[in-house]
């Protein structure tokens, strides 16, 4: 594997990386053992990506978050950043991979994101391989999950309504800067 040399942001990004969230919604004691237990993961990894999108939000920008886990270690974390850095590529996902940076190869990794990829970002994570991506929500966007799923990618959608309740508060407050972020404008 290729050594990171990816840049490194120090601060408040790297806070909480490895805390744990309790009290996880939707872990059932019906699930088989590995099931449950992959369950439980999804929700502590999903909880990650939801405290970057609440930190783009306080930023001004869009409230999507991502995070990069192999099984349970955090690889990479970030936030929609377009309207911060006027960057119009650096949706949640792209900016978590950057953070990443190079892995050489993103074989068992999993993306997690507070909403469905849209296309650009689900191009991305078929470029790259990874096979697993987990989100928060689809409800607010229908996203790339088609393309995804055409190219092998395992897609789980948690339907978190803290998840749904910061992205439809958003948009109802930003339509224009929505429609903008989605390429609708």
């Amino acid at each position: 594997m290729l050594p990171n040399t990816g840049p490194s942001r120090p601060g408040p990004r790297q806070r909480g990386a490895g805390r744990r969230a309790t009290n996880l919604p939707g872990a059932s004691n019906r699930a088989g053992g590995g099931e449950q237990l992959q369950r439980q993961a999804d929700y502590r990894n999903m909880a990650i990506a939801l405290e970057e999108a609440r930190l783009s939000l306080r930023e001004g920008g869009i409230p999507i978050g991502a995070a990069l886990c192999r099984r349970e270690k955090l690889v990479g974390r970030g936030h929609n950043r377009r309207v911060q850095l006027g960057n119009p590529v650096l949706h949640g996902e792209m900016d978590c991979l950057q953070n990443a940076g190079r892995l050489g190869s993103y074989k068992g990794l999993t993306m997690y994101s507070t909403l469905m990829p849209c296309y650009m970002c689900a191009g991305t994570i078929v470029q790259f391989r990874i096979m697993r991506v987990v989100v928060g929500e689809s409800a607010s966007f229908a996203g790339g999950r088609d393309l995804m799923e055409a190219h092998g990618v395992e897609v789980v959608d948690l339907g978190m309504p803290e998840c749904s309740q910061i992205m439809q508060s958003f948009i109802d407050a930003n339509p224009v800067l929505w429609a903008e972020d989605i390429g609708e404008l």
